[in-house]
């Protein structure tokens, strides 16, 4: 797929190896080094090995991308009053629907490149080699999420607008894959950040490897226009605008996914149409260019169309997994107004004896008995008086 070096003498570019020949002047070496300056370099490698266990630097941004769609997606939805862990089992679904409807979207495109003539249909399912497309990880991965939702019992739009800024920002994170794979670049050029593409072989044989394979020469064959870097950033940038736009907004019911679309096919439209790798044409234009003005115009609508505020929160609690204890409900407090009363009724009643103090003794009756005796002492002096009284008499 790759040529030969270039080598730049006077203005013209002459091949290694091609019938021009080449003087060894060290004037054109030197303007040759000082052109590649300011350009990026490609990784030597995008394989390494422990032992026979190969390590590929794809795979591993494409799963550093899931870990953080993930980790975004469930502190957005506990934000949005969902409980912790929905994102998480819902992603149990989504993301391996998502990676099959992106391979499946890429071998459908790229047809040609796994059937036919020299082609062996069983590459279709290296994806380690690169090759899942976005439309279609995102419309089977949709399948998978809306599975989820309904085994949750929470609103499929509400879950994708949870979910939408960690989509694009793990999109930006894989197209470092493409980096370490040489793949998804532009054409020929001279700009500063031009990308440095190396012909890498197999060490062992010498073999042309693009993508196992090993740069041996850091010599570029030739420089490009860094494409996957162009959608890097722009993702980042769309990234940014979906996080303003909810706070600002507080937009719900799938708008915010559809920001997302609306945002990434935008960016996607101008950059496919500068990319320079094989791909499948339509009328002369690439597919995917087809793909991104459908999509763009489908979530712009969308958004025009849909209205309304973000969904009540108790609609994102949904409901607990098989064998999972339901939450209980929590009872709200009595007003403090309402105990004042009670505290003053308390109050106004007497205190009961306390079981351990002993009973005051009830005072004894008294003042009858002196009353009593009082009367008997009258009695008594008006006896006496009477017997005066007569004995006076006879006297």
């Amino acid at each position: 797929m790759l040529g030969s070096p270039l080598v730049h003498t006077g203005g013209r570019a002459f091949r290694a190896g091609a019938t021009d020949t080449v003087s060894p002047v060290s004037a054109p070496v030197a303007a040759t080094a000082n052109s590649f300056l300011a350009t990026i370099p490609s990784p030597s490698q995008g394989v390494w090995y422990i032992g026979p266990i190969p390590l590929r630097a794809y795979a591993l941004c494409i799963i550093a991308g899931i870990v953080a769609a993930v980790w975004i997606g469930s502190r957005r939805w506990v934000a949005r009053g969902g409980a912790e862990g929905t994102v998480i089992d819902i992603a149990v679904f989504a993301v391996p629907f998502g990676l099959i409807g992106g391979r499946l979207y890429h071998v459908a495109t790229d047809w040609h490149k796994y059937f036919g003539p020299d082609r062996n249909p069983l590459d279709a399912l290296k994806v380690w080699e690169g090759g899942l497309g976005i439309w279609g990880a995102v419309a089977l991965g949709a399948v998978g999420a809306w599975i989820g939702c309904r085994r949750r019992g929470v609103p499929l739009a509400a879950f994708a607008d949870a979910v939408a800024p960690g989509i694009i920002l793990a999109q930006a994170i894989g197209r470092l894959g493409n980096w370490f794979n040489q793949e998804l670049y532009g054409a020929a050029t001279t700009v500063p950040w031009g990308l440095e593409i190396y012909r890498r072989v197999d060490p062992a044989t010498g073999l042309n490897d693009p993508i196992g394979g090993v740069a041996l020469d850091h010599t570029p064959i030739t420089v490009v226009h860094p494409t996957f870097l162009y959608e890097l950033l722009w993702n980042l940038l769309v990234f940014g605008l979906i996080i303003w736009a909810d706070r600002k907004f507080r937009m719900g019911r799938g708008r915010v996914f559809a920001l997302y679309v609306a945002g990434y096919t935008l960016g996607r439209l101008w950059i496919e149409m500068m990319r320079t790798d094989e791909a499948t044409l339509v009328m002369g234009i690439r597919i995917n260019v087809f793909t991104s003005l459908i999509v763009f115009a489908g979530a712009v609508l969308y958004l025009v169309l849909v209205r309304g505020k973000r969904e009540d929160p108790e609609l994102l609690k949904g409901k607990p997994e098989h064998g999972e204890a339901p939450a209980e409900p929590v009872e709200p407090a009595e007003p403090e107004a309402k105990a004042e009363p009670e505290a003053k009724a308390d109050a106004a009643e007497p205190d009961e004896p306390k079981a351990d103090e002993p009973e005051a003794k009830e005072p004894e009756a008294t003042e009858p008995k002196a009353a009593e005796a009082k009367a008997e002492d009258a009695e008594g002096d008006s006896q006496a008086r009477s017997a005066g009284g007569a004995k006076s008499e006879k006297d």
